[in-house]
């Protein structure tokens, strides 16, 4: 037969794939988190190039690739996203004047 093979074989156990499917089903879980698993059962099943099934759970081959590998190298808690770099916020989820102020600011 001509053409590519599929990149990654996925083999997933019987829990991972009770998981993954579970993940799917789910009505309050990450609309992220629903399309990695999507990815993978859709690249158990077989059959299936990265780029198929990347297009089928929405994502691009660039993301694909990234989270079959992290999925081979972590498990399922390398589905998960990585803490945010970025700004620390501002002010305190629980409330009170920020750090190094003491209350309202006068204008003038």
């Amino acid at each position: 037969m001509r053409g590519r093979k599929p990149s990654f074989s996925i083999q997933l156990s019987t829990s991972h794939r009770q998981e993954l499917e579970r993940w799917l089903r789910s009505t309050t879980l990450q609309q992220g988190l629903a399309r990695r698993a999507r990815l993978l059962l859709l690249l158990h099943e077989g059959g299936r190039t990265l780029k198929d099934a990347a297009q089928t759970a929405g994502l691009t081959v660039r993301n694909a690739r990234k989270w079959v590998q992290r999925y081979l190298a972590q498990g399922l808690p390398g589905l998960r996203d990585k803490p945010g770099r970025g700004r620390k916020p501002a002010f305190s989820p629980y409330g009170g004047p920020p750090p190094g102020q003491d209350g309202l600011r006068t204008a003038g």
